[in-house]
């Protein structure tokens, strides 16, 4: 059914009418009103009206939510590790090589499938019944990935990630030995070649990456990485580009895996650990998620390969 708001203003208004709204509907972002005010559902004295109007004292503002649509994606019972989950958020920690969003010829098997499924009760997100993906992981990395149930949800989670109030840590597994610590600052944006690749590019937008080595194996190292902004692809186009690729990564780091203990099956690159604030209770909290079992084994065998070794 759809949702029937009015409101009265009670002075002129030096604000803009989707501004003014804002204050009004918190739980609709900015975005939100500004297409409801497009579609025609937000009235002033019953006549439509434009987002940068200005309201007098005695107009009167009606808007018409319309009740949120199904997607196309359809739910399947796929297994889903939850690290936790309430009203409000779900977060996952997501299994390499699944796809976080359908699209072309990823249609079905995708997380969305997965949470459709796992989320019965979604109240619906920007006019659709659908999850919140706030942030996501590349297919073939796996980890920590929280997701709003509802448009208030959304809106909030998305501001902490927009103002990096969001702290995202990975391990990651590279080739050579990397300082002890370091950091990379530089632009990340579009190849101009690849479209599909990143690139460092001045044209591009600000990414900020730092990182700790956690253990040396001669040829290759662990590392804890902490992206401070979420460029796509940013940790794997910063550590390629200080000579340090991650293990497997065959678009960014292509190196012969001959000398490694056993060949990665995919880039070794885990979100191990996500802090942010609940959207409703306002209370911190943190989640982990473990080394998955490929990561594991890889470690094990570099280990291994270790002089004093058994």
């Amino acid at each position: 059914m759809d949702e029937q708001h009015a409101f009265l203003a009670e002075t002129d208004s030096a604000q803009r009418l989707d501004v003014w709204l804002t204050e009004r509907l918190p739980a609709c972002s900015r975005a939100r009103l500004q297409k409801l005010i497009r579609d025609g559902l937000v009235l002033v004295d019953g006549r439509t009206a434009r987002e940068h109007r200005r309201l007098q004292r005695g107009q009167r503002v009606t808007v018409t939510i319309p009740a949120p649509k199904p997607i196309a994606a359809v739910p399947e019972p796929l297994p889903l590790a939850i690290l936790y989950q309430d009203q409000d958020i779900i977060v996952i920690d997501k299994s390499p090589g699944t796809v976080v969003h359908p699209s072309a010829g990823h249609d079905s098997g995708t997380l969305v499938n997965a949470l459709l499924h796992h989320c019965p009760g979604l109240t619906g997100i920007g006019g659709e019944v659908r999850p919140g993906i706030v942030h996501r992981l590349d297919r073939d990395t796996s980890g920590v990935m929280v997701v709003a149930k509802n448009e208030p949800a959304m809106h909030s989670l998305s501001a902490q990630f927009k103002q990096r109030l969001v702290k995202k840590e990975y391990l990651a597994l590279v080739w050579g030995v990397p300082p002890t610590k370091g950091s990379v600052d530089a632009p990340i944006g579009r190849h101009p070649i690849h479209r599909k690749q990143m690139a460092l590019t001045a044209r591009g937008r600000p990414a900020q990456t730092s990182f700790e080595r956690e253990e040396c194996f001669g040829l290759a190292a662990l590392l804890r990485v902490r992206i401070h902004t979420g460029r796509t692809h940013q940790i794997r186009v910063h550590l390629a580009h200080l000579g340090h690729p991650v293990l497997g990564d065959s678009t960014y780091g292509r190196r012969s895996s001959r000398a490694l203990p056993l060949p990665p099956a995919r880039q070794m690159l885990h979100a191990a650990r996500l802090d942010l604030v609940h959207p409703t209770t306002g209370a911190p909290l943190t989640f982990e998620a473990p080394l998955p079992a490929d990561m594991r084994t890889m470690l094990e065998a570099l280990r291994a390969l270790q002089p004093g070794s058994i």
